[in-house]
């Protein structure tokens, strides 16, 4: 699964060079029909993304039976852009979001020049193909030396401006402030303390600001996995709420770390996640991008009390049937 930062910066690219749409996922609409929101949407498969994100999100919200709409395009399939729509119905579960703070606060000017950088190599390390990371250590530390250099470097950082950057993630107004804070902070060594600011920002009004947390936080489940001597504890229930957010980024990031989180099948976790998001789980696991559906399907998997070897099995049969079909069996037997 590619991380989620590549995927942004891809993403990002697409949209400069308005893509064909290779594929279009609508996800949450249980009740109003997929004929209508396409239709609302403007856009087939084939087609250029739709011109104005905003003002598609707003045909398709003046739908009945819908409150919320979010467009997101990501790379790829085929050289063309996957098309997620995102739609909340009226009733539906609901993620809620922090009120957006307004203090004046900002990075220092040496975090923010490192940031830039950073961006800058990494952007050309996913062009030249050396996109591999490790998360061992508890955060990103990429094969490109360009990229590692600057990870390196926000270790130094993160020490150096603890505080501040703490301060910054949950009370500066600007949201690329908070998005930096968030991802740079993954980087402290102080990785229990730091792992209750992220699950607080995974709830931060920006999405940008959410994914830097969860992608900080799943290094850090990594880590703790690995060192259970650190006696680090990352509670699932911001995770599982998130997968019936509206926002495809949202989904992708949480269902990534409850892969992680439930390795070792805790049954109280995995009993919240059949109460809280079996629908959402069951129609991303169709999803027609494999990177994207896999989470879900392992998650499913386990729900269903599948062996690890035959969740795999069926993966590679591509038999999400039979897999949706263990699933409703298990159920009826509790």
């Amino acid at each position: 699964m590619r991380p989620f930062l590549i995927q942004l910066l891809l993403g990002g690219c697409l949209f400069a060079q308005n893509p064909k749409v290779g594929i279009i996922e609508i996800f949450g609409a249980r009740k109003v029909p997929q004929e209508l929101i396409r239709k609302a949407l403007g856009a087939l498969e084939g087609d250029s993304l739709p011109p104005s994100k905003t003002q598609a999100e707003s045909r398709i919200e003046d739908l009945d039976g819908i409150v919320r709409a979010s467009l997101e395009a990501v790379c790829c399939d085929q050289g063309k852009a996957i098309l997620y729509v995102g739609i909340e119905e009226r009733g539906a579960p609901h993620f809620d979001f922090h009120t957006p703070p307004g203090g004046e606060l900002k990075v220092p000017d040496e975090v923010e020049k490192e940031w830039t950088e950073f961006i800058t190599s990494i952007s050309v390390a996913v062009r030249r193909g050396n996109a591999e990371e490790d998360l061992l250590q508890g955060h990103s530390l990429m094969s490109d030396p360009d990229v590692r250099r600057s990870q390196q470097r926000f270790i130094e950082l993160a020490a150096k401006h603890f505080d501040l950057l703490r301060e910054i993630l949950r009370k500066a107004a600007d949201e690329q402030q908070r998005a930096i804070a968030a991802f740079v902070l993954g980087y402290s060594s102080r990785k229990k303390q730091v792992a209750d600011d992220l699950q607080y920002a995974m709830q931060d009004s920006d999405s940008t600001v959410r994914n830097n947390a969860m992608r900080a936080l799943n290094a850090i489940l990594v880590f703790g996995q690995k060192n259970p001597d650190a006696g680090i504890r990352v509670s699932p229930t911001w995770f599982v709420e998130m997968l019936n957010s509206v926002h495809f980024t949202d989904r992708n990031k949480a269902s990534i770390s409850l892969v992680s989180i439930t390795e070792k099948r805790d049954q109280s976790t995995l009993s919240y996640l059949r109460e809280r998001a079996l629908g959402s789980l069951t129609e991303m696991a169709g999803w027609r991008s494999l990177g994207h559906a896999l989470p879900a399907f392992i998650l499913l998997g386990r729900i269903a009390g599948l062996p690890e070897e035959q969740i795999q099995e069926l993966w590679k049969q591509g038999n999400r049937e039979e897999l949706l079909k263990k699933v409703k069996e298990s159920g009826r037997r509790k």
